[in-house]
C-alpha cells in the first residue's frame, strides 16, 4: 500500500530532486542507443514493497526472458528511501537504469526520458493521454488507482438507519450524525499522509465538476486552491468539532487506523483502491462496501473520479538498449498475463480485466466504469499539475485544523505557499 500512496500523494516531488542530477555525472545521450541489439542486459529500477518484492519482480519478467533468448532483465531495488531518491543518485554516478518504474513524467524529467509517442501500442494503455506532457507520451502504465472512494461498514449503516450511501456532502454529514448516535466513530482518519490525502480524495468529484479546468485556472491565477477548497475545509472543521472524526487522529498511524476501521470501531474510511487488498486480507466480520465520494449538493452523482496511473514505466533516453528497453516496457503494460499479475499483486484496476476481481474489487471497477470522467488528483500529472511539494504542504495545512487553526487559516496558508512557488 505504501507504494501506491507515495505515487498518488508525492511522487511528482521526485522531479525537483532530479533538477540537480540532470547536470551531473554521465548525463544523457540521444544517439539512438540500440548498440546492444535485441539481446543483452536491460536494467529496470522498481519500487519494492511487502507485496512487490524483488522476488516477485524477477518471477514476473521470466516469461519475457524466456520469449527473448539471450535477454537478461536485471531487477534493481532502490538504494535510497525509494525510486525517487535512488534515480538521482544513479544519474549523478553516470549509472542510470534502462527502465524506471513508479515515477511519472513532468517538465524536469521529460528531457531525460525517451518519447514513446510514435509507439502505436501505447494508445490503449490506461491514462496515457492524461499523463502526456505537451501531447507527447513518455509514461505508460499497467492500470489505474481509483482515489475518490469511501469504504464503509454496511452493518453500521443499517444500525444507524441509513438505507443507502450518501450521494452529496450534506447527506454525508447527516449520515455522520446518525452513525455517531449509533455508537460509531463516523469517519476514520489518521496522521502521517492520511489526513490531507483523504480531503483531496473527497474534493475531486466536486472540484472537477465545478471547475473542469481547475489546474489550469489555479496556475493562471484565475482561482486559488484556498478559494475553491474553503467550503470543504469549513465542513471538515465542523466534523472535527462534532466528533465525527477523532480529535486525536494525528497520533494514529495508517496501519492502526485501518485496523480500527476493519474491526468495526469506525464506520467509514476514505482511501484509494489499493485498500481493497488490505481490507480483504484482514477478513472483517462486517459486510464491507464502497461508494464513490459524494459531490456537492445540486451536482450530478456520481461525479468525476480522481484517478492515478498504476505501475507507470518510462525508458531512460540514455539507455544503450533502446529497442530492448522499449520492448520490455511494451510487454509489461500490454501482455495479458503480465498485466493481470501486476493488477492483482498491487490491488489495481483496468477495464477489461475484471474476471479475477473479488466482489469488493468489482464494486471499485464499477465505480471507475460509471464515473463520467477520470481526473487528476493532488499534485496531478501531465498537463494538470501543481508545484512539487504541494501534497506535503497541503497535508500539514489540513492537520493544523486539529491544533486550533481555522478553515480560513488553512486556506490562507496554502494560498501563501502557492504564491511563493509562482
Amino acid at each position: 500500500m505504501a507504494r501506491s500512496v507515495r505515487r498518488s500523494f508525492g511522487v511528482v516531488a521526485a522531479a525537483a530532486i532530479l533538477v540537480g542530477a540532470a547536470g551531473c555525472g554521465g548525463g544523457f545521450s540521444d544517439d539512438g542507443g540500440s548498440a546492444g541489439g535485441p539481446t543483452g542486459e536491460v536494467r529496470m529500477l522498481v519500487n519494492i514493497t511487502p507485496n512487490l518484492t524483488k522476488g516477485y519482480w524477477e518471477e514476473l519478467v521470466k516469461p519475457f526472458e524466456e520469449a527473448n533468448p539471450g535477454v537478461d532483465v536485471k531487477i534493481e531495488a532502490p538504494t535510497g528511501q525509494g525510486v525517487k531518491d535512488t534515480l538521482p543518485q544513479l544519474l549523478a554516478a553516470g549509472n542510470a537504469p534502462d527502465v524506471v518504474e513508479t515515477l511519472m513524467v513532468d517538465k524536469t524529467l521529460a528531457p531525460q526520458m525517451l518519447e514513446l509517442t510514435d509507439q502505436a501500442w501505447t494508445k490503449d494503455t490506461p491514462l496515457v493521454e492524461q499523463a502526456a506532457l505537451d501531447s507527447k507520451v513518455y509514461t505508460v502504465g499497467v492500470g489505474q488507482q481509483a482515489q475518490s472512494l469511501v469504504f464503509y461498514n454496511k452493518d453500521a449503516f443499517a444500525k444507524a438507519g441509513i438505507s443507502e450511501p450518501p450521494k452529496n456532502l450534506d447527506e454525508l454529514t447527516a449520515a455522520m450524525g446518525k452513525l455517531k448516535a449509533a455508537g460509531y466513530l463516523p469517519l476514520q482518519t489518521a496522521g502521517d499522509y492520511v489526513t490531507g490525502l483523504q480531503l483531496l480524495q473527497l474534493s475531486d468529484p466536486s472540484i472537477a465538476t465545478k471547475h473542469p479546468d481547475w489546474y489550469q485556472q489555479v496556475n493562471s491565477k484565475q482561482l486559488t486552491v484556498g478559494q475553491t477548497m474553503l467550503p470543504l475545509l469549513e465542513r471538515y472543521e465542523s466534523w472535527i468539532k462534532n466528533g465525527y472524526v477523532d480529535k486525536n487522529a494525528l497520533g494514529l498511524d495508517d496501519v492502526n487506523a485501518q485496523t480500527s476501521f476493519l474491526t468495526g470501531k469506525s464506520a467509514m474510511y476514505i482511501m484509494g483502491s489499493w485498500f481493497v487488498r488490505t481490507a480483504e486480507s484482514q477478513k472483517p466480520t462486517f459486510d464491507l462496501g464502497v461508494f464513490a465520494a459524494p459531490t456537492e449538493a445540486g451536482q450530478p452523482y456520481p461525479g468525476p473520479q480522481g484517478v492515478t496511473m498504476a505501475a507507470p514505466y518510462m525508458v531512460l533516453k540514455s539507455t544503450k538498449q533502446r529497442d530492448l528497453a522499449v520492448k520490455l516496457v511494451q510487454w509489461m503494460v500490454t501482455d495479458e498475463k503480465a498485466v493481470q499479475s501486476q493488477l492483482k499483486q498491487d490491488g489495481n484496476f483496468r477495464k477489461g480485466f475484471a474476471d479475477e476481481l473479488t466482489p469488493l474489487g468489482k464494486q471499485v471497477q464499477d465505480i471507475l466504469d460509471q464515473a463520467p470522467k477520470h481526473v487528476a488528483q493532488g499534485e496531478g500529472y501531465g498537463a494538470n499539475t501543481l508545484p512539487g511539494g504541494f501534497n506535503g504542504e497541503w497535508n500539514k495545512a489540513v492537520q493544523s485544523l486539529y491544533t486550533g487553526k481555522s478553515a480560513a487559516d488553512v486556506a490562507k496558508r496554502i494560498d501563501s505557499w502557492m504564491g511563493s512557488k509562482s
